[in-house]
Order: structure tokens, then C-alpha cells, then sequence
């Protein structure tokens, strides 16, 4: 029965990541990057200075919501930045050659758009109860957004979110922790389970607001230790950062198989891996972050910035890095994969060190994504059944973290693959069909921002944030 489950999903697999979807999903980045003006391009500083730089600076009024902004874009990093930019990197570089990375760039370039779009109309369509309590994400925008009509859209959306919950969110990063910490110190993968089982159930039993104030802590710390090891590397390596952006532009566009420690990585190859994986980082076009986004203080489009930057920093930064330390090392002629393939690379670059900097990074990316995402579920699966369901999903989602940490690393990946092009594919429909309502959302909040400009000018208070 389980072999020919994983039959059928072999074969699923190949019709979600067929040519297709890599269309309609690419081609939705696309699509809004026009209608929006090539806004992620064009307003990139303009941008900065509307999200991160407020951090250092007196905030505006807030709007109504849970938490606050930077919570918000740290929760749904919490969750991109995962073992998708460690094990997921390695993974395209192993199956689809150094090229898969400049796919998994392009598709982070217009997912930019994508991700904006998706946490805009998430603020824009979220819905308060008399208590006080949002709800929002792509249900909520199909269904308010599109109209009643839409509804069985959006209630097979929440379905398979909340079943792709499982994979992305849960079995994989159980799974990439567990065999990390059994080959760095030797831990079974059944104690990791039954540890990380503990430690998600004590956050996420909280809710989002303990969730958030959780992200808020972890993310910018294990970012910036990761990318410093990253750094160290390179330093290490510098005189072959050349060579590996030269194998990655020359593999990107290779129609024969390659020769290596890489699978016959051809183009087609690069194509899928480099997407799928960079789907997996950043989920641009998932609909997922549009969850965590809706809960945030602030107005439709301005949360959108937001998001954008989510794309950049997990892709064109992180995930970046670690190919990088993968090609100038020169270790994917181990044959090896995955984390494994990873932690050799930063191993080889720092000795002593740099393993263990792999390690500690998978064990609080893992942890902070399975936080995330157990919410992203719950939160689907409570627009599809009702509230009841909320508590009985949360402990499910506790049990399949145990499954997932002794389960089997290909396997695990497979399915995830599968359930996230399912899910994301109402997503981009949806996107597609409010790309004009995006549009006035955009309108309307740079005209606001360019009255606020003018009046602070006619105060005498020069110009508002350097517009």
C-alpha cells in the first residue's frame, strides 16, 4: 500500500511540476511585476525605508491587527527560512547542477512581486471577529475578494494548506533536523522527535502571539550567525567566488548532462529542482505568509513591503550564501546531498567550526518553521471546519513531528513537493484575478505617502523618509 502511494505521488509530482505550473507560477510573477510597475526594481529603497528602516525611528500610527509588522514579516520568515535554504540549496545544486540557483534567482525576482501581493491582500481581506480576532490568507481573499462564488476555491485551498502543513512545516524540518543531530552528536532520531515535540507543542498551544514574540527573538539571531559562518567561508575561498557564479550562469543554460558529483544535471533539470526548491525557500505564490501577514498592524499595501522583502532576504541573501560556500569548496564531488552536503562545505571552509554553525542553524531554522507553519495549518483548517477543529489540528501536527524525525529524508521531500504545487495553484488563480485590485491598493497608498510628503514639507519638517 505505501509503495504504491509513493507511486502515485512520483506521478503527481510529475504533473504539478510540469511544464504547466513552472508557467502559471513563474508567469504569475511575471504578470503582477508588470501591473505593479516593476515596483520590487523600481522602489527597492523606497521600500527599505518604508519597513526595516522604521525600526530605528518613532512609528506611525498603527492599524487595527495582533501583532506588530516586523512580528509579522518574522513569523512568515520564521518559516521560509528554513532547512530550505540549507537542505533545499544542496538539494537543487546535487539534482538539477549549479544552474538550478539561477532559477531558483529569477523565480525569487518575480516572486518579490508575488509574496508583496499575496501579504497585501491578506491585511486587505482579513476578517475581525466581535473579540477582537483575525483571520486572513488566500481563503479569505478568494472568498471576499472574488466573491461567494469563489468559496469552493477557497475552502480547497485551505484543504490542502492545511494538509501541506505537514509536509513543508512539519516532516521535513523534524526530518532535517533529526538525521543532523544523529550525524553531528550521535542523537537518535527518535529522541529528537519526541524533544522537538515538546518544545513546538510549549509555543505554538500559545498561538500566534507567542509564536510571533518567539520569531521576533530567533530569526534575526540565527540569520545573522548563519550568514557571518557564510562569510567566513567565502573569505577563505574568495579567488573561486569567481568560478562558481561562472558554473552557475554556464549550467543554468546547459542541454547536456553534467559530469560530477551532481545528478546529469541538464537544463530541463535546473529548470525544476532550481524552481521547486526556491518555491520550498521562499514560498512566493504558496499564499502561505498572506496567514501570519494578515495579523499585522498595519495597512494593506504597506505590509506588503514587507513580504517583498521576505522573498529577497531568504533567496537573493540566504539561500545565495549557501550555495556559494557549496561551489567554491568544491565538495559537491562527494556525491553527497542535502544537509550532509552542506555541513561538508562549511566544514571544509571553516575546520572545526563550521559544522557546527550548520548544525545549530538547522536545529533554529527547523524549530522556528514548525512554529509557523503548525499556525498557517490551523488557521486553514479552522476557515474549512470550523473552530473546534483548532486544538485537535495542533496536536496532530505535534504527532507528525515525531513521524517526520524518523521517517525517510527522499520520501519526505516528495510529498512536500507535491502538496505545495496542489496549494499553490487556487493561490496564483486568485492573485491573477485581483491583480487590479492590487493595483489601487498601490495607488492609493503611494498617493497617501506622497500627501503625508507634502505636508510635512508645508510644516517645515522636510521630506518624509527620504521619498
Amino acid at each position: 500500500m505505501i509503495h504504491g502511494f509513493l507511486v502515485f505521488n512520483d506521478w503527481l509530482n510529475g504533473i504539478v511540476w510540469g511544464p504547466p505550473f513552472m508557467i502559471l507560477l513563474v508567469g504569475t510573477g511575471l504578470y503582477l511585476t508588470v501591473r505593479l510597475g516593476f515596483f520590487q526594481f523600481t522602489h527597492l529603497r523606497f521600500a527599505w525605508r518604508r519597513t526595516f528602516a522604521t525600526l530605528f525611528r518613532s512609528r506611525r500610527k498603527e492599524e487595527k491587527g495582533v501583532i506588530s509588522p516586523f512580528q509579522a514579516v518574522t513569523s512568515a520568515m520564521a518559516a521560509t527560512i528554513g532547512v530550505g535554504n540549507i537542505a533545499g540549496v544542496a538539494t537543487a545544486i546535487a539534482l538539477g547542477g549549479p544552474g538550478a540557483i539561477f532559477w531558483m534567482w529569477m523565480v525569487a525576482l518575480v516572486g518579490m512581486a508575488t509574496k508583496l501581493a499575496e501579504a497585501t491582500l491578506g491585511v486587505k481581506y482579513r476578517q475581525v471577529d466581535s473579540e477582537g480576532n483575525v483571520s486572513g490568507g488566500v481563503f479569505h481573499y478568494i472568498e471576499h475578494g472574488l466573491g461567494k462564488r469563489w468559496k469552493w476555491l477557497a475552502l480547497i485551498y485551505a484543504v490542502l494548506a492545511g494538509l501541506a502543513a505537514f509536509g513543508i512545516g512539519n516532516m521535513v524540518q523534524a526530518n532535517t533536523m533529526a538525521h543532523a543531530l544523529e550525524t553531528g552528536m550521535g542523537i537518535p532520531n527518535w529522541v529528537t522527535g519526541i524533544v522537538v515535540m515538546i518544545l513546538v507543542g510549549m509555543v505554538t498551544l500559545g498561538g500566534i502571539k507567542r509564536i510571533a514574540i518567539t520569531a521576533a527573538r530567533i530569526v534575526p539571531t540565527m540569520a545573522l550567525i548563519y550568514l557571518i559562518g557564510a562569510i567566513g567561508v567565502l573569505v577563505s575561498f574568495y579567488d573561486q567566488i569567481p568560478a562558481a557564479f561562472g558554473q552557475i550562469f554556464a549550467g543554468a543554460f546547459s542541454t547536456s548532462s553534467a559530469v560530477g558529483g551532481f545528478a546529469g544535471a541538464t537544463m530541463a533539470m535546473a529548470v525544476r529542482y532550481g524552481i521547486a526548491r526556491g518555491i520550498f525557500s521562499n514560498e512566493a505564490g504558496l499564499g502561505s505568509a498572506s496567514i501570519v501577514h494578515a495579523q499585522a498592524r498595519n495597512k494593506p499595501y504597506a505590509q506588503g513591503l514587507w513580504g517583498m522583502w521576505e522573498v529577497f532576504i531568504d533567496t537573493l541573501v540566504v539561500c545565495t550564501m549557501t550555495a556559494l560556500v557549496i561551489l567554491v569548496t568544491g565538495v559537491i564531488q562527494t556525491g553527497q546531498t542535502g544537509a550532509e552536503l552542506t555541513s561538508s562545505a562549511f566544514a571544509s571552509g571553516l575546520p572545526g567550526l563550521g559544522g557546527w554553525i550548520v548544525l545549530v542553524s538547522i536545529v533554529l531554522f527547523s524549530y522556528s518553521t514548525m512554529l509557523t507553519w503548525n499556525f498557517y495549518g490551523e488557521k486553514s483548517w479552522e476557515y474549512a471546519f470550523g473552530p473546534k477543529v483548532v486544538t485537535p489540528y495542533r496536536l496532530i501536527f505535534i504527532g507528525f513531528l515525531f513521524l517526520g524525525a524518523i521517517g525517510g529524508l527522499t520520501t519526505v521531500w516528495d510529498i512536500s513537493d507535491t502538496l505545495n504545487g496542489l496549494m499553490a495553484a487556487p493561490n496564483l488563480l486568485a492573485l491573477i484575478l485581483l491583480a487590479g485590485v492590487l493595483v489601487k491598493e498601490k495607488v492609493k497608498y503611494m498617493k497617501e505617502e506622497s500627501d503625508e510628503a507634502a505636508r510635512k514639507k508645508a510644516d517645515g519638517q522636510g521630506p518624509a523618509d527620504g521619498q
